[in-house]
């Protein structure tokens, strides 16, 4: 399963959806194309406004800008995250922190 954990500056991002195999995952691409378009984008808006960190199986990102857009990207990404998990019960979950 999927586990995204948001907090006020912070999403880290773990697991396996275990929908299909590794390779063939639907719900793994379609978070995977969400989270790296949204990033990409922040990235794009304001060139330090995010940082991530990659390992396996797990992915961090820290928002470090006010700057609107960029904080209506991550907005958007947690939104379409929570959609997908609506959809796929059981390999996404998302945990929100205050």
């Amino acid at each position: 399963m999927i586990k995204v954990h948001i907090s006020k500056n912070k999403i880290i991002i773990t697991g396996h959806a275990g929908f299909d195999s590794y390779g063939k995952d639907i719900v793994c691409a379609a978070a995977s194309s969400i989270v790296i378009t949204s990033v990409n984008a922040g990235l794009r808006i304001e060139e330090d406004s995010l940082g991530f960190k990659e390992e396996k199986d797990k992915l961090t990102i820290e928002v470090k800008s006010n700057n609107k857009n960029v904080l209506l990207i991550v907005e958007n990404m947690t939104q379409m995250l929570e959609e997908l998990a609506e959809t796929y019960k059981k390999n996404i979950k998302i945990i929100k922190e205050d």
